[in-house]
C-alpha cells in the first residue's frame, strides 16, 4: 500500500473580479511518497493557481487538501505557516536568495525558522545537503558571486533542509538553459531514487516532464490526464 502524502479532492476556485470566472474545476488527484510527477499545459490553464492552493498559501478555494494525511482546510494560518515550513519544500524559477546572506546561511534559514534543531545542527545538515547537490565548496559565498545553475541548486538545498515530505517546484528550470535544467532534473531525480523524495513540479518544458514517473496534464482548469 503506497503512501498518499499529498492529495486534493474535487477542488474548485475561482476569480471574482468583478463577474465570477472559473480557474479550477474538479480538480481531484493524490501523489504517493517518491513519486516524481510533473503538472503540464498551455499557459492560463490553471497550473500556478493550483500549486498555490497545494502549497496551502491560496486558501480561498472549495473541495479538500490533505498534506501528510492531515485536512488543510479550516486551519489557522500559524498552523498552515508551520506545514508550509516543515512538510514542503519550494523551488521557484527565480531562486529568491538573499544577497546580504552566503549560500550557507541561506540554506540554514528555513531551519532556523523551523526551530526543531539547535544552530549548529542546522548549520551541519546545511552543509550535508549542499554536499549532496555537489556544491559544498561554494558554502562561504554570496548567491551574487554564483552562476545561475549553482543559484538554483542552493534554492533545491534550501528547499531540502527540513526533509519535507513534499518538493514543490514552480518552473524551476525555467530560468536555466540547456545544460543547467539537466542537472536540475538529474538532482530531483536522485532525490526520489536515493531519497525517497517526493516531488511534484509544475513546468512548461515538455521534455523534462516527459522524463518524470508521471504527467498530470490539465487545460482550461481541469485535469485531461493523470
Amino acid at each position: 500500500m503506497s503512501e498518499i502524502i499529498l492529495e486534493a479532492k474535487a477542488i474548485n476556485k475561482s476569480f471574482h473580479d468583478p463577474v465570477t470566472i472559473p480557474i479550477l474545476k474538479d480538480i481531484t488527484f493524490s501523489v504517493n511518497k517518491g513519486e516524481f510527477v510533473s503538472v503540464i499545459g498551455k499557459s492560463g490553464c490553471g497550473k500556478s493557481t493550483l500549486l498555490y492552493i497545494l502549497s496551502t498559501m491560496d486558501t480561498d478555494y472549495e473541495g479538500e487538501l490533505y498534506i501528510d494525511r492531515q485536512l488543510m482546510n479550516h486551519l489557522k494560518e500559524g498552523e498552515l505557516a508551520r506545514i508550509r515550513n516543515e512538510k514542503i519544500g519550494f523551488v521557484f524559477q527565480f531562486h529568491y536568495l538573499l544577497n546580504e546572506f552566503n549560500v550557507l546561511r541561506n540554506v540554514m534559514l528555513p531551519g532556523i525558522k523551523l526551530g526543531k534543531y539547535a544552530a549548529k545542527e542546522v548549520e551541519h545538515r546545511a552543509m550535508e545537503k549542499l554536499k549532496i547537490l555537489g556544491i559544498d565548496d561554494q558554502a562561504l559565498k554570496l548567491p551574487n558571486q554564483l552562476s545561475g545553475g549553482q543559484k538554483q541548486r542552493v534554492a533545491i538545498a534550501r528547499a531540502l533542509i527540513n526533509d519535507p515530505h513534499i518538493i514543490m517546484g514552480d518552473e524551476p528550470t525555467g530560468n536555466l538553459d540547456k545544460k543547467n535544467s539537466e542537472t536540475v532534473f538529474d538532482i530531483f531525480q536522485q532525490l526520489t531514487k536515493e531519497f525517497n523524495q517526493t516531488l511534484l513540479i509544475v513546468t512548461h518544458d515538455n521534455e523534462f516532464a516527459s522524463r518524470t514517473q508521471r504527467i498530470i496534464e490539465m487545460q482550461d482548469g481541469r485535469i485531461l490526464k493523470q
